[in-house]
């Protein structure tokens, strides 16, 4: 609760006379130190006229601003001073809509130091719900915090935030990049805020606050931030909203790049140059597996360091951000889960691999040089980047015929459909289409409702125009980034004309500049030993345990549990992964010949089996229309070394149904194994290895295994040369 001596409730509103603006200035001044003059030994501090520009705009004249300034200008401080003043004033709450987990508990923190009542309702406190939102009721509450997501739940969507709507006195959008889909971090959740800004009464001051908008996404999202009532309902153009931008020139970062040719080139230059690095830090990674493997190879090199990602459960989360806020941890080794709005002061960010585009490193680089007067950013970029953007890429939004394919199926149901469900009619995997169809409801054409999604019956238009003319953005995004890899000019100067940053200059800082130098050399011990981690084969394959739900919808009777179930299995590496992931990825493109097995790869298997020691009598092999050459050489060579029969074939029955039909979503997939297989052969009464070439869904080897067991196996042991993810 609130201190008795908090500048919020000195009086009743109907008691607090208008102020002028020079006395509001100075409330907001008493306000900022508040809240960093005791934590920061800042007395003396004051707002600068920028920062004090937008408050003036919010508290004093109740417009609606968007704020571009560099990460550490100041943005929280000025909606939590608008917030004291406005709550002063007699405003009703502030909510402030923030994307991420730790962002939220760092506002929290921040806001609780000046006595500021804040509280979040996310996906991660759901019991503290109804306490929270009696809380608004009695006006206990200064500021709420919610996620995107929770703008289209439908119980906060038509429970609670119309109530919001009507009560709040500042709405605040942090990282509001993610408004538009030409920004680098466009989601789908944030659309749903221009429907709020529709419903918000005349009067109620907005902030948009990003560190990361080129001209064209500030221009998208002052747009959609002009939206109001009488807009909505075509009485009015677009209200006229305040755009502060700033200088994004980061005066603490040193940014350099380091090339070198090889993984294990990079994987050295890491273990031997950690330790130099000023502080505490992040090392990011493009995915999830590079951080699990960077991470376990760091620590046997004898340095503190973390794997985080998205997979990371939420406690263990919440737990590292504070010990590399603390410094109880060298570096994390991070996705771009650990994103957007970690506030703390950290030395340096290393990156392994380069993001897609320069708005989204600067984005990254952004966490380092908080509050100190130097930190280092190096960028070790790898050739395999582009695969793994082109990955990404490939996850952009759906073709107009599937597009039209969902909604067909949502009208023909006539009722409401679980995400599960609409899976087994369309192809689209669970991701791609609950992004889609948040888009669609966003659109007017499908509601989200309690039991899924339903149809509106409104006209939808397929925009290609628009998505294809995001696609060539990102397409220029990336040639961009490249073109960062190879610049002789200044690097910090480069990222501020990314994003059209008018006074980006030389900043005397970098490697280019002069400010920086970086070493190269990597130590022949340290590249021998990051070889032998990277070349050291095998990952688990884990079975799939539990069935797609709704496969009767597609006539297959399966449910639940899965019985008749895999073991545990082995494959050679991730197609991600750093080690024998290059060589893996070209094997399997579209357009790579059929053949044996390449040598190194055996000697990996043989490596594979021999860690492994699986215990068999015969062998079943997962036909390949494809590759047959691969997956017969495979089966046959394990056979020679196994001395073991090959006993049977998963073969091709249906050629008609494709390699990857289905493969878009679980329920599909399964329905479509078992038309396009059936088991050839002859089990032994015992253990069989359960060979195939490459594993994608899961769910071939899961209907394979499934057969094996049926025709008399006691145990299926799954083998591939590769896992795509």
């Amino acid at each position: 609760m609130t201190p008795p001596s908090s500048p919020v409730h000195e009086q009743a509103p109907e008691q607090r006379p208008e102020l002028t603006r020079e006395q509001a200035r100075e409330r907001a001044e008493a306000h900022l130190r508040a809240l960093v003059g005791v934590r920061e030994g800042r007395a003396e501090a004051r707002l600068r006229e920028d920062q004090w520009t937008a408050i003036e705009a919010l508290a004093v004249d109740r417009r609606r601003a968007l704020v571009v300034q560099k990460t550490g200008w100041g943005k929280s401080a000025v909606y939590f001073v608008a917030t004291l003043l406005l709550r002063e004033a007699g405003a009703g709450p502030t909510v402030i809509v923030s994307p991420l987990l730790a962002l939220m508990r760092n506002q929290i923190a921040a806001a609780e130091r000046a006595g500021i009542r804040a509280v979040t309702i996310n996906s991660t406190n759901t019991e503290e719900w109804e306490p929270v939102q009696e809380a608004i009721r009695a006006s206990d509450v200064d500021v709420l915090l919610v996620s995107p997501e929770r703008l289209n739940n439908p119980g906060f969507r038509d429970q609670v935030l119309p109530r919001l709507a009507a009560t709040c006195g500042l709405l605040v959008v942090d990282e509001a990049h993610c408004i538009s889909d030409w920004g680098h971090d466009f989601r789908p959740d944030y659309r749903r805020i221009r429907t709020l800004l529709a419903d918000l009464p005349a009067g109620i001051p907005v902030l948009a606050t990003t560190a990361t908008a080129n001209a064209r996404v500030t221009a998208d999202v002052a747009e959609q931030l002009g939206v109001s009532r009488a807009v909505a309902q075509g009485h009015a153009e677009h209200d006229e909203v305040l755009v502060l931008r700033g200088s994004l020139d980061r005066e603490s970062l040193r940014l350099g790049v380091v090339r070198l040719k090889t993984a294990e080139q990079r994987l050295a230059w890491l273990a031997d140059h950690l330790a130099e690095q000023p502080g505490s830090g992040i090392i990011y990674c493009l995915t999830v597996a590079a951080t699990q493997e960077i991470a376990d190879y760091l620590r046997s090199r004898g340095h503190h360091v973390a794997a985080y990602s998205g997979q990371t459960e939420t406690t263990e989360r919440h737990a590292l951000e504070q010990d590399l806020a603390a410094g109880r941890v060298k570096a994390l080794v991070a996705t771009s889960a650990l994103g957007m709005g970690f506030d703390a002061t950290l030395g340096f960010v290393v990156n392994m691999g380069a993001p897609s585009s320069p708005v989204a490193y600067y984005q990254q680089v952004g966490r380092a040089g908080r509050g100190i007067d130097e930190a280092t950013v190096v960028l070790l970029p790898s050739t395999e980047d582009r695969d793994i953007w082109a990955y990404f890429g490939s996850l952009a939004f759906p073709r107009e015929e599937l597009v039209r394919q969902t909604l067909q199926v949502l009208a023909e149901e006539g009722r409401p459909m679980s995400t599960a469900a609409l899976e087994t009619r369309v192809e689209l995997n669970r991701t791609r289409l609950e992004t889609m169809l948040k888009v669609l409801d966003v659109d007017g054409a499908v509601r989200r409702v309690r039991g899924g999604w339903e149809a509106t019956g409104q006209e939808w238009v397929y925009d290609e125009p628009r998505y294809r003319r995001v696609a060539e953005s990102r397409s220029r995004e990336q040639q961009a980034m490249l073109d960062y890899l190879d610049t002789d000019r200044c690097r910090m100067a480069f990222l501020r004309d990314q994003l059209d940053d008018p006074a980006a200059q030389p900043c005397g800082r970098c490697d280019n500049c002069g400010g920086l130098e970086l070493s190269t050399d990597v130590s022949a011990a340290a590249v021998e030993e990051a070889g032998a981690r990277l070349a050291r084969p095998g990952v688990v394959v884990e079975p799939r345990k539990m069935w797609p739900t709704a496969l009767a919808n597609l006539g297959v009777d399966l449910r639940g549990k899965i019985t008749e179930a895999a073991a545990e299995g082995r494959a050679v590496a991730r197609l991600t992964d750093l080690g024998h992931g290059p060589a893996l990825r070209a094997l399997f493109r579209p357009d790579a010949e059929d053949g044996p097995v390449p040598v190194p790869l055996v000697r990996a298997v043989v490596e594979v089996l021999g860690d492994w020691q699986p215990r068999v009598e015969g062998i079943a092999v997962v036909e390949s229309a494809t590759r047959p050459q691969l997956t017969a050489d495979l089966a046959d060579g394990l056979s020679r070394y196994l001395r073991v029969p090959v006993a049977g074939r998963f073969a091709i029955v249906d050629p008609s149904v494709g390699p990857g039909q289905g493969a878009m979503n679980s329920a599909q997939r399964v329905a479509a194994v078992g038309r396009r297989f059936n088991l050839v052969g002859a089990m032994p009464a015992g253990p069989v290895l359960l060979v195939d070439d490459l594993v994608v869904t899961g769910w071939t080897l899961t209907m394979a295994a499934r057969a094996v067991r049926r025709a008399g196996a006691t145990e299926v042991l799954p083998l591939a040369l590769a896992l795509q993810s």
